[in-house]
């Protein structure tokens, strides 16, 4: 399955240690040079380790989204990683795009793409057996990466998780 990703999915889940989610869920996942940029600059150090370990390690690669109209018009209301993540799942017809900003997301599926946020990650992970459970994560990811879930959707996520 291929997939692009945005920088907060693959940051957030660095910083709880769970970038094995992302590599058990997609042999490749592809990043644009912004998303590269930022992931390079993380500010805690053992994440941004993780996170070069992984695309040195091949399964996370770094392309560049064609220059287009379509670039042009995301960057007018997007961070540029996100409009190039955007437009990188187009230019690449990926199967999914992680992006968690609720903006960036409602423009992807305007764009056709589907898309799954670090907590469809988790959910996903929880039914590939990866994961005994999925709130532990959630409160991981609140705790160690300053993660803000409303608790409707946390709710609806762990009733989804059957927890």
């Amino acid at each position: 399955m291929l997939a692009v990703s945005n920088t907060s999915p693959i940051s957030n889940l660095a910083i709880i240690g769970r970038l094995d989610l992302l590599e058990s869920q997609f042999s490749v996942l592809s990043i644009p040079a912004a998303v590269a940029d930022e992931l390079a600059a993380h500010p805690d150090p053992v994440a941004r380790a993780a996170i070069q370990t992984a695309i040195g390690g091949q399964w996370i690669k770094t392309a560049i989204p064609q220059t287009s109209t379509l670039l042009g018009i995301l960057l007018s209301s997007l961070h540029k990683g996100e409009a190039e993540a955007i437009a990188l799942a187009i230019d690449l017809n990926a199967d999914i795009v992680i992006i968690d900003e609720q903006e960036a997301r409602q423009t992807a599926k305007q764009a056709g793409l589907s898309v799954i946020g670090v907590l469809g990650v988790l959910l996903r992970a929880k039914r590939m057996g990866k994961i005994p459970a999925v709130k532990p994560e959630i409160q991981a990811l609140r705790n160690k990466a300053r993660f803000f879930i409303a608790p409707a959707l946390e709710a609806k996520v762990l009733a989804s998780a059957g927890e």
